[in-house]
């Protein structure tokens, strides 16, 4: 059964640091891509980071700097490590997994490519707030 379950989310103050997990069962996790999205109340999910089955990595430029995306292949879990944190990172976060083709296009070109997944888990809560 093909299964993501996220944890790590909380509640934290601006500049405040948070590691995200995502375990995935069902699916040999070393054959795909894995990207972390994020949907905030009145706004579209919307990709955040993505990671390719070799390594490559792509942020969107508002978590640059601030986000990195890693992967565990033996233990089958990706994670995204937070830092300075700030109000509008608020939302929660689910992860997805992919080829690398559509979670890149996700990243980089969210204006103009859609991405379509049918196993959204239930994500974890992130709120900053001070």
């Amino acid at each position: 059964q093909l299964q993501f379950v996220e944890s790590g989310g909380g509640m934290v103050q601006p500049g405040g640091s948070l590691r995200l997990s995502c375990v995935v069962s069902g699916l040999p996790l070393d054959r795909y891509g894995i990207g972390w999205f994020r949907s905030a109340p009145g706004k579209d999910r919307e990709a955040v980071s993505c990671i390719t089955k070799d390594g490559r990595e792509y942020y969107v430029d508002s978590v640059k700097g601030r986000f990195t995306i890693s992967r565990d292949n033996s233990e089958n879990t990706v994670y995204l490590q937070m830092n300075w944190l700030k109000p509008e990172d608020t939302a929660q976060y689910f992860c997805a997994a992919a080829e690398d083709t559509p979670l890149i296009l996700a990243v980089t070109n969210p204006e103009t490519f859609e991405f379509e997944w049918d196993h959204w888990g239930q994500g974890t809560q992130v709120a900053v707030t001070s």
